[in-house]
């Protein structure tokens, strides 16, 4: 699914900010991304989106060499990721409704084949009354769920989310992780940035990539 191979990035002329990168994560696996504030977690999941390219060494994802992709190639690669960025980016001049079935008309569907399939997951993420709202009047919080929505509604194949539960309670950050896990138990393939120890040991499956000092370090779960 994805797989690093000596991968380093700088910036400029300043040094590297990450180094020597070498793992790989499976099909269907479930890991959490987790290390201190500004060790380079957005920046492993920027390099995992490409996003970011690498100053050296290869980055494969779902299968293709990030160096040789087209600009379309990586257009149709990317409809295969689910990505929750923390600044939501959720379009103003639409719903919250229309901003999580946006994916689904970029692919062409027709809206009267995935409306109720829309509808129920804002329902489960608690903004089934705040359909027809548009992100300027919703909270932190609600925005936060619409953006996992949005990511969530393609069922992709890899799930990159980068602090989801910061804007939430405890309660209903253990239910949008549930959700997470539902997804990964369909096929998903799931990536979660966290600093949130507690909420890490409460999912002791998952395979922890502690990232620090511009280098990863891999903690395989205790329990399925």
């Amino acid at each position: 699914m994805v797989r690093f191979e000596n991968v380093g990035l700088r910036y400029g002329m300043g040094p590297e900010v990450v180094r020597d990168l070498n793992f790989s994560i499976a099909p269907q696996s479930f890991q959490f991304l987790t290390g201190p504030s500004g060790a380079g977690k957005t920046t492993l999941l920027r390099l995992m989106l490409l996003s970011l390219r690498p100053t050296r060494g290869t980055i494969h994802i779902l299968g293709h060499d990030a160096a040789a992709l087209t600009k379309d190639d990586l257009t149709a690669l990317r409809r295969r990721i689910g990505v929750v960025f923390q600044d939501f980016r959720l379009l103003d001049h639409l719903t919250t409704y229309e901003n999580v079935a946006l994916p689904l008309r970029a692919m062409g569907r027709a809206e009267s084949g995935y409306r109720a399939e829309v509808i129920e997951l804002l329902r489960w993420v608690g903004l089934g009354d705040r359909m027809n709202a548009s992100p300027p009047v919703l909270s932190g919080g609600e925005k936060q769920r619409a953006a996992i929505a949005r990511a969530l509604i393609v069922r992709p194949e890899l799930l990159l989310a980068d602090e989801p539960t910061g804007n939430v309670d405890p309660g209903l950050a253990r239910r949008l992780l549930r959700l997470f896990v539902e997804l990964h138990r369909l096929g998903t393939a799931v990536v979660i940035a966290t600093h949130d120890l507690q909420l890490m040991d409460q999912f002791g499956f998952a395979r922890r990539l502690v990232v620090g000092d511009g280098e990863v370090t891999i903690f395989d779960g205790v329990s399925s």
